[in-house]
């Protein structure tokens, strides 16, 4: 890739970081949003520490190498564990992006099952991984998330928000706007009474 791509993923991320606050996924400088590096593989591009998502400006991100021995320079999130894990896990994916959405943080804190309700749930999230509370930022937290994300796209964090992961960033977001979606219908559904609603099993999924 060309080195101008650095910038036009820095821009969609401050794109996506206006997106996620309007969408009410997030409030004020909580969660994160990194890419990897379309050059060098081994390092990712993070969203600084005490940032806010609909206050991002170039100079809000910071690079963070994989494998990094102690606390990278640059001021990184203090998240940055939990995206420096994941790319590790996930050597296919190119995005992760931690929000709080409310309904998913809710669901998971009573023990309720979120359910799938739309071809777009199935199809874009299919799954998702749920791990028990750690302290923010700690390498618990960054490794049982990294962990659940062999296996899902989305994890919720419980007590916490979720960590959902794309081959690029348009499809990290579309997959947390999609999680919550999910938990939204799925609350609904609790408030009429439904408690064994969801998608078709067995439905062959396409996409074109």
């Amino acid at each position: 890739m060309a080195s101008c791509d650095v910038d036009v993923l820095i821009d969609s991320m401050i794109s996506i970081g206006k997106k996620a606050v309007e969408s009410g996924l997030v409030l004020g400088s909580g969660g994160n949003i990194s890419v990897r590096h379309p050059q060098r593989r081994n390092s990712f591009i993070v969203t600084k520490s005490g940032t806010w998502f609909d206050a991002l400006t170039p100079d809000s991100f910071c690079e963070v190498e994989l494998g990094c021995d102690g606390w990278p320079t640059g001021n990184p999130s203090s998240e940055w564990k939990l995206h420096e894990r994941t790319y590790v896990a996930r050597p296919d994916i190119n995005a992760v992006i931690h929000l709080h959405p409310q309904y998913a943080v809710l669901l998971s804190a009573i023990g309720k099952k979120i359910r799938f309700f739309t071809l777009d749930d199935a199809l874009y999230v299919k799954s998702y991984g749920q791990v028990p509370y750690a302290p923010n930022a700690s390498d618990e937290l960054a490794e049982s998330a990294a962990a659940a994300a062999q296996q899902h796209n989305c994890v919720i964090l419980e007590h916490h928000g979720c960590s959902c992961l794309g081959e690029d960033l348009a499809m990290a977001y579309r997959r947390a706007c999609l999680l919550e979606q999910a938990a939204k219908n799925t609350y609904r559904a609790l408030l009429l009474g439904d408690t064994t609603s969801h998608f078709p099993e067995g439905v062959e999924l396409i996409h074109k």
